[in-house]
């Protein structure tokens, strides 16, 4: 299987500045716990914007990414000598070592656009765990309508496309960047909750715990996302 890189260098150039309205700190209090005095493996590492705060905080942090323009943001910030990153597919690429916690965030299991590649990043993960330790996933609940419109600023639009049918969201994104309008489109593969947890049911993991967000928010049928902590069994 191959992962398509859909992260170079103009989206690299960009993307701090575009999750800067994104705090990290509910996250990385989450995640810090879940590690505990162990290490930790971020999938999709990309700019370290997780990655820095939780190793901030103490936990020994590796990442996985096949972005090197994204990997290359993240080097040249303060604290990335620390962080150990290799270059290739999360579904498949294998680090050294065992950790406490592995961790995939905002929406970015989506960016493996087939099942057998969602079912081969839950192997991945749970190769990489220690016995009890988590696996975690930030995402959107699945499914949608065929157009939904869900950012309108007046420097960037944003537009899902979904197939129900084959379980495709494309997101449009559409960005001012010096007086003209430039579009990135990403393909996603849309997944409920429930095919995930069967997912890490193979992988040999169950679901432990699974909020609306990351304070913890009790998850009902109204949710738009989840975050999932699967344990190794």
């Amino acid at each position: 299987m191959t992962m398509v890189n859909h992260f170079g260098a103009e989206v690299a150039a960009r993307y701090d500045e575009g999750t800067v309205g994104m705090p990290v700190e509910p996250m990385v209090d989450v995640l810090a716990e879940l590690a505990g005095d162990g290490a930790a493996l971020e999938l999709g590492i990309g700019t370290g914007r997780v990655a820095l705060p939780l190793a901030e905080r103490g936990v020994a942090v590796s990442g996985i990414d096949l972005s090197t323009d994204m990997v290359a943001v993240l080097r040249a910030k303060p604290g990335a000598r620390a962080i150990d990153v290799a270059i290739g597919d999360f579904a498949t690429t294998r680090v050294d070592g065992s950790f406490a916690l592995v961790y995939l965030v905002f929406n970015t299991i989506g960016n493996l656009t087939t099942q057998e590649a969602q079912v081969a990043c839950f192997e991945n993960a749970a190769t990489h765990l220690e016995q009890r330790g988590c696996f975690v996933i930030e995402v959107g609940v699945g499914g949608g309508p065929p157009l939904e419109v869900f950012d309108l600023a007046e420097t960037h639009v944003g537009i899902d496309e979904y197939d129900a049918a084959t379980q495709r969201l494309v997101s449009h994104h559409f960005t001012l960047v010096g007086g003209r309008w430039q579009r990135n489109s990403v393909p996603f593969r849309s997944v409920s909750p429930g095919e995930l947890d069967l997912m890490a049911r193979l992988a040999g993991m169950r679901l432990r715990e699974r909020w609306a967000g990351w304070k913890r928010e009790p998850f009902t049928a109204e949710s738009t996302k989840h975050v999932s902590v699967w344990e190794k069994v």
